[in-house]
């Protein structure tokens, strides 16, 4: 059975006042104060609203940007990437597919080892699922990916 992911009232409605604002409204959380920028747990990032799976622990580096950042999506279906021009500067913003939330931008500065893009997201449009909870959360299909990078404890 295929999960379905998609953007509902009642997970809009649950989302505190900094995660409407950036999910909703476009809006960018303060780089170095949030919640995942120094985080090191090992497990899954999914959208705060769909709760569609977006990117994995062994994914994230440190780029010192002060949010967190990773080299690629887990699901390239599952994020979209819509050109940019506010603020005055050219971007290309990262939204998830199914829940429509606005997650950040993606830059062609990340580690060439890794591909060379650093995804920039905010700390408010993610939701973190630590890895011995996968199964627990309906992301059992998920563990799989951490065995094999003998990540999991």
């Amino acid at each position: 059975m295929t999960k379905t992911y998609a953007k509902t009232a009642e997970a809009v409605a649950q989302l505190s006042p900094e995660q409407y604002r950036v999910t909703q409204q476009n809006g960018t959380e303060r780089p170095f104060l949030n919640e995942f920028h120094d985080f090191h747990g090992i497990g899954l990032y999914v959208d705060v609203v769909s709760g569609e799976p977006l990117f994995t622990s062994m994914d994230k580096f440190d780029s010192g940007c002060g949010w967190p950042s990773f080299a690629r999506p887990l699901h390239e279906g599952n994020v979209v990437e819509l050109s940019d021009h506010s603020h005055g500067m050219i971007r290309t913003e990262v939204r998830s597919a199914h829940g429509d939330s606005h997650l950040g931008h993606v830059f062609n500065d990340g580690p060439r080892a890794l591909g060379g893009l650093r995804y920039c997201i905010n700390s408010a449009s993610l939701r973190f699922i630590p890895v011995e909870r996968l199964a627990a959360e309906g992301y059992g299909e998920y563990e799989r990916l951490f065995e094999a990078s003998k990540e999991m404890k």
